[in-house]
C-alpha cells in the first residue's frame, strides 16, 4: 500500500513527531510530543499506519516508513535501536556484540539481545528482523559500552564481557567451536580486553565460567598463566559440560568439566 494523502494539520503533526520522536514510536511518545491524550495519540498513530506513513511493529508500536518507500511493508532500518526501545533494560550481546567488535567473521541471522525482562516469546520476528532474547539480571549489567545508532543510545557488551557471557552460555557464541575462535581473536588482537576476563568472571561469580575458561586457556593459551591460576583458584564444586548442547564423554578432572572427545586434545586430566 502506498502512503495516502494527509490533511495539512495531520501532516504537520506527523512531521513534528518524526523530528522529535524516537525510532520506535508509541502512544506515549506521540502524546508527549504532540500534547494529546494517550487515547487520541494511539488513534492518530493507528490512522497514520493505515494511511501507510507508519509501519506497525507490534501492538501500539510503530516505525516511520521512508518517504522513498513504495510500500509500508518495510524491514526495520536499525534493529539495534528498536531493541533498545522494546526490550529495555537490555544490551546487545552474544554473537551480535562479537560481530560488532570484530571477534568473528561468522554471519548470524538474528540480533542477540540480553534483557532483564522475561518475555514469553524469546525469538520474535518484527518487521522481517529476527531477535533472540536472553534474560540476565539487571544487577549483572556490567562491562557495557554505549554506542550511538542514529540519535539512539544503545548499550552493547564490551569484548571481554561478550566472551564471559558466552562462557556462561556457549549458545550465545553459536556453539563451542565459535567460542574457541572468538576467545583466540580476543586474546591475540585485543589483549587489553583479555585482561578484563578475570575481573568480569570474578564479579559475576558463575562457576561454569571458570571451568570452561580455565580448560580452554590451559589447552589453547598456556601463556595466560595468571588467568589460568585465577580460574583454578575459583573452581566451584560439581561438574559442568564444556558445551551443554553437545554430548560429552571425557571428564577433565583438573577443571571439573565434561568435554566431547574432539575437544579434549592435549589436556591432561
Amino acid at each position: 500500500m502506498k502512503p495516502s494523502g494527509l490533511s495539512a494539520a495531520s501532516r504537520e503533526q506527523l512531521s513534528r513527531l518524526l523530528r522529535e520522536g524516537p525510532p520506535l514510536l508509541t502512544a506515549g511518545d506521540a502524546a508527549g510530543a504532540l500534547g494529546l491524550t494517550h487515547t487520541t495519540a494511539a488513534r492518530r498513530l493507528a490512522a497514520w499506519s493505515r494511511a501507510g506513513w507508519l509501519a506497525r511493529v507490534r501492538r501500539g508500536a510503530y516505525v516511520p516508513v521512508p518517504i522513498e518507500s513504495a510500500s509500508a511493508d518495510i524491514a526495520l532500518e536499525d534493529p539495534w535501536s528498536v531493541a533498545a526501545a522494546m526490550f529495555s533494560p537490555c544490551y546487545i550481546g552474544g554473537w551480535s556484540a562479537a560481530e560488532h567488535w570484530g571477534l568473528t567473521e561468522q554471519i548470524f541471522g538474528s540480533l542477540c539481545v540480553m534483557t532483564a525482562k522475561r518475555p514469553r516469546n524469546r525469538k520474535p520476528v518484527l518487521r522481517k528482523a529476527r531477535f533472540e532474547l536472553h534474560t540476565v539480571a539487571a544487577a549483572n549489567f556490567i562491562g557495557l559500552k554505549t554506542v550511538w545508532r542514529g540519535g539512539t543510545r544503545v548499550q552493547v557488551s564490551d569484548p571481554a564481557r561478550t566472551l564471559i557471557d558466552m562462557l556462561a552460555d556457549p549458545a550465545l557464541a553459536g556453539g563451542i567451536r565459535h567460542l574457541v575462535e572468538m576467545l583466540r581473536s580476543l586474546l591475540h588482537d585485543q589483549p587489553k580486553e583479555g585482561a578484563k576476563l578475570g575481573d568480569y568472571a570474578g564479579k559475576l561469580g558463575i562457576g561454569a565460567v571458570f571451568k570452561r575458561l580455565g580448560f580452554l586457556l590451559q589447552r589453547d593459551h598456556p601463556d595466560q598463566g595468571a588467568l589460568i591460576e585465577m580460574c583454578r583458584q575459583n573452581l566451584s564444586a560439581g561438574y559442568a559440560k564444556l558445551d551443554p548442547a553437545l554430548p560429552a564423554d571425557r571428564l577433565v578432572t583438573a577443571w571439573r568439566v565434561w568435554v566431547p572427545a574432539t575437544e579434549a586434545r592435549e589436556v591432561r586430566s
